[in-house]
């Protein structure tokens, strides 16, 4: 394949990976292109810094998608012209009002740009649509899985001079270890700091309660509500955060059941209806409303394959149960007293 034909085709790659619309094996096909030389991963880069320049985190709210995109074929048009070749780009519509960055670019790739770059930095955001979850790698090499309706924001300069960023919603961490960068999680009620381990943190803005789960390692929580000391976390071990009351409680036992949605899994373990109504809200992107107050203090166990299963039958399997009925009108239930 000749140079300028290769360079077409990645770029058809990267504008539609950028607008979160790679399938598998368009991104496994990108992935091996750029790890093949550090030229490719430079090219990427270079690429990827053009698409980057029509958004930050302050214009999320507001960001055109479609309207960025074409700003990005401009901006590679003008550039590929200055160097006397004309790229003919293939246009591809994005699927979300929000623009979701999934970054492939590694540690090194970051640290090419050198101290100038630093100051150009800005924030990155990943904002995951409810009705489906995402899978991304940050630029240190840390592995990160985030549920429906869930965002992270870091710097660009994430793995250069340090390993921040802010959750709001649900995520899967398998951190790579760099002692000399701790990798820490801000959220508005807690902190978790780590240097390389695998847990799973949840904490929807609208959930009474902030769980952290840890699988492997060791993580450190730092409870905001009421200011108590750093407080460690085992494996096997997860501290649920009363958000009421800022109080914590340590719980022991398996933590795996916490990433069971990772594998499209919908577990309720004995789980409040509320939460358990926030959940599939957030699964089949619907709006669920408790009729009834007493419902709230409803506990139900279910393990259910969110692919497989419609909303239909995970609310008939509830209401099998005799507690409950349901009337649904398009995406809007209503949960009431049976």
């Amino acid at each position: 394949m000749k140079q300028t034909e290769e360079n077409t085709r990645m770029d058809d790659l990267i504008s539609e990976y950028l607008s979160h619309r790679l399938n598998e094996e368009e991104q496994r096909e990108l992935e091996r292109w750029i790890d093949a030389s550090a030229e490719n991963e430079r090219y990427f880069h270079t690429r990827r810094e053009i698409w980057l320049a029509t958004i930050s985190a302050k214009d999320t709210s507001s960001f055109d998608s479609e309207k960025g995109y074409q700003r990005f074929l401009t901006r590679v048009r003008e550039e590929n012209q200055s160097k006397g070749r004309k790229l003919i780009l293939k246009k591809y519509a994005c699927a979300a009002a929000v623009v979701a960055i999934l970054l492939l670019v590694t540690y090194t790739a970051y640290r090419q740009g050198g101290v100038e770059m630093r100051s150009r930095f800005q924030d990155m955001v990943v904002e995951v649509p409810m009705g489906s979850n995402s899978i991304l790698k940050l630029p240190d090499g840390t592995r990160v899985h985030l549920n429906a309706g869930s965002k992270i924001i870091y710097s660009q300069g994430f793995g250069v001079d340090n390993r921040d960023l802010q959750l709001s919603g649900e995520g899967y961490f398998e951190v790579t270890k760099n002692k000399e960068l701790p990798f820490r999680i801000q959220t508005r009620e807690l902190a978790v700091e780590v240097l390389g381990t695998t847990f799973n943190l949840r904490n929807y803005d609208d959930d009474a309660e902030a769980v952290v789960s840890l699988l492997e390692g060791k993580v450190s929580l730092i409870n905001h509500l009421n200011r108590e000391e750093t407080l460690p976390l085992l494996p096997d071990e997860k501290i649920i955060l009363n958000k009421r009351n800022g109080k914590t409680q340590l719980v022991r036992g398996k933590t795996d059941y916490a990433t069971e949605w990772t594998k499209g899994f919908l577990f309720f373990d004995e789980k409040l209806l509320p939460d358990i109504a926030k959940e599939l809200e957030r699964a089949y992107n619907v709006n669920i409303q408790i009729a009834d107050d007493t419902l709230k203090n409803y506990r139900f166990y279910g393990n259910f394959v969110h692919k497989e299963q419609t909303i239909d039958e995970i609310l008939n399997i509830l209401a099998s149960t005799d507690k409950i009925a349901y009337t649904k009108c398009e995406r809007n239930i209503v949960i009431t007293l049976k």
